[in-house]
């Protein structure tokens, strides 16, 4: 391998590293800007986030699922396992855009698991395989940096890989959540047309965060790719 040859890539492999930071950093200002304004203003019907979940649940007939408050900021999650959905106290609480919008959102998944959508039945069959990969994975890895085996590299694009397959079928969740948080916001009239966008805008931020993480994995995969030709 030549010099030019080793400065390209040694050129490309900090590239991908500075952009999937910069890709990562921008979502997430998005969506903390995004919550930052919408938390601030108070949805028409002063309807706090718990209200909200409990409309939406109970007009699914799910009546079997408790909404608790948890810990935490943007904490939130419907938990299939326990038939839960737990809301962060500012959205539990909350009479916010924000607070109706991360609400339904996770009601969203409620009805996604009742109707047994397709990318969640998938998703929830492999959460168990991708945690025990990228566990192996980690200490693989932290094993071939404290021996000196460079094989690491090729353990950490497994792991790397395993998480981008769960990223892959995550992004067709959140985003078929999102959609039917909106219809249920609008059908079941909780907000009024004018709250629409408003709902939109934060919902989209919150799901370009699941876009740039995915985008953050691949850039780090190719540049783990590129090392190993390093090593050859």
């Amino acid at each position: 391998m030549n010099f030019y040859t080793m400065n390209l890539e040694n050129f490309m492999t900090i590239s991908l590293l500075i952009i999937g930071m910069i890709v990562v950093l921008y979502a997430q200002f998005k969506i903390n800007y995004n919550y930052s304004k919408y938390k601030k203003i108070e949805n028409r019907n002063s309807i706090s986030g718990m209200e909200v979940a409990r409309i939406i649940l109970d007009a699914n007939k799910l009546n079997d699922i408790y909404i608790v408050e948890t810990n935490g900021e943007l904490t939130d999650h419907y938990d299939p396992k326990r038939k839960v959905v737990r809301l962060s106290k500012d959205i539990y609480h909350g009479i916010s855009i924000a607070s109706l919008s991360v609400a339904a959102h996770e009601c969203g998944h409620a009805i996604q698991h009742k109707e047994n959508y397709f990318f969640m039945k998938i998703r929830t069959f492999l959460v168990p395989i991708v945690n025990l990969v990228s566990y192996l994975g980690y200490f693989g890895i932290i094993v071939g940096i404290l021996s000196g085996i460079t094989g690491y590299l090729l353990i950490g694009i497994i792991t790397l890989s395993a998480t981008i397959l769960f990223q892959i079928i995550t992004l067709p969740v959140e985003i078929d959540a999102s959609f039917r948080a909106r219809e249920q916001l609008k059908s079941l009239n909780i907000i009024v047309d004018e709250e629409e966008n408003e709902v939109k805008k934060m919902l989209n931020a919150a799901g370009m965060t699941y876009i740039a993480s995915l985008i953050s994995s691949f850039a780090q995969l190719l540049r783990l790719i590129i090392m190993t030709r390093d090593d050859d």
